[in-house]
């Protein structure tokens, strides 16, 4: 393909003059030609040059003007230019380069060295173009890996919520239910968009603690002893160390696997750091009484206040061996009472408002075992 020339004066008789010196790259080049800024630039997004050769002094709109024109324009901000000049102002040139020239040339302009000029602007165009495709390329590669590793990581996470529901839930729907419950509540109320992503993620794992907890106990079909009741509610903390271990067998660990020049000199992990608060907290009440710490309002994290009530609404909800689901207004005749005790007032009306958003989960995700979701359903937005 060939390249194309851009040439730019308000003399007609110097664009003349341009098309009889370019007469022999004919068949190398095509050429245009305008009489002006406005003209060259929209020309120039219509058909884009490769290189442009533009007189400084011209009526209006100067060669200046032109270089800031062309790299004010997103499409036009790499094209090489050259400025044209008979000023013999020494500084001109410091100045063009400034604004972003390419060259500068003093009129009157040999024909051999323009051509010259030319063909070194056409070959930084071109090493720029092979560049821009090399990055795009390599964006496009870290794009696919980023979406490789964030897959991984969501079919880890997804993997592990289902260990710790498969021992007390026919399918893994309840946690997904939650997972979106929460990022619900938690773009209702107006949590920035990272917080509302990783909630979804990190809620999944509520109730990991449970990988923990005896079997006589987490199956039971009856009420639990209060002494059972005491073990239960354990798995808030062995949840909560799950996530957060950072015990030195681990540290091993990592030094073996994680390379040296990977590291990015911290331990914390977002996502895991926000898991383990939810497992440790989810159980808390607004007004206190709950466990496992007894705190209350604010001292409670806020993704744990978020997912005690997608939890409890979900729990209500849907079916269990030992009860029936409950409709919605059963569910809010048991719920409505306890905002201010159990809930926190702020989340509890986000929940009230999308209560249809709520229901149309609850359809999506039913509680029956050919309907588990495949990953696939639960990408994170």
């Amino acid at each position: 393909m060939k390249s194309r020339i851009l040439f730019v004066d308000d003399d007609e008789g110097v664009l003349g003059g341009y098309r009889l010196a370019m007469r022999g790259e004919r068949t190398n080049w095509d050429f245009e030609f305008a009489t002006g800024v406005d003209e060259a630039l929209r020309m120039a997004c219509e058909n884009l040059p490769d290189a442009v050769v533009s007189d400084y002094n011209m009526p209006e709109k100067n060669g200046f003007d032109l270089i800031c024109e062309f790299r004010a324009c997103n499409a036009t901000k790499d094209i090489p230019i050259t400025i044209v000049t008979g000023i013999g102002e020494e500084s001109l040139k410091r100045r063009a380069l400034d604004q972003g020239a390419t060259d500068l040339l003093a009129k009157p302009v040999d024909a051999s060295d323009l051509i010259s000029r030319i063909r070194n602007m056409l070959k930084l165009k071109s090493y720029q173009d092979t560049i821009k495709q090399q990055n795009a390329e390599l964006e496009q590669k870290v794009l696919e890996r980023t979406a490789q590793l964030e897959r991984s990581r969501l079919e880890i996470v997804w993997r592990l919520a289902m260990a710790g529901e498969y021992r007390d839930e026919n399918t893994g729907n309840h946690v997904i239910r939650v997972g979106w419950f929460s990022r619900l509540l938690a773009e209702a109320i107006g949590c920035p968009l990272d917080f509302c992503r990783r909630l979804f993620l990190s809620s999944l794992l509520h109730d990991i603690g449970k990988i923990g907890i005896p079997d006589g106990i987490l199956l039971k079909p009856a009420s639990l002893e209060p002494g059972e009741w005491e073990i239960m509610k354990r798995h808030c903390l062995i949840g909560s160390r799950i996530l957060r271990d950072t015990s030195l067998a681990f540290q091993n660990l990592a030094a073996e696997i994680v390379l040296e020049d990977t590291q990015t000199g911290t331990d914390e992990n977002p996502f895991l750091e926000m898991a383990s608060r939810i497992a440790m907290a989810h159980h808390e009440k607004w007004g206190g009484g709950g466990y496992p710490l007894g705190i209350s309002g604010e001292n409670i994290p806020l993704e744990a206040r978020i997912v005690a009530v997608a939890d409890v609404f979900d729990a209500l909800s849907s079916p269990r061996p030992y009860k029936r689901a409950y409709n919605e207004s059963e569910v809010l005749g048991i719920m409505r009472p306890q905002m201010g005790l159990h809930f926190d007032p702020l989340v509890f009306q986000a929940f009230l408002s999308h209560l249809s958003e709520f229901q149309e989960v609850l359809q999506r995700f039913p509680e029956v075992e050919e309907s588990t979701p495949r990953i696939e359903n639960i990408r994170v937005r």
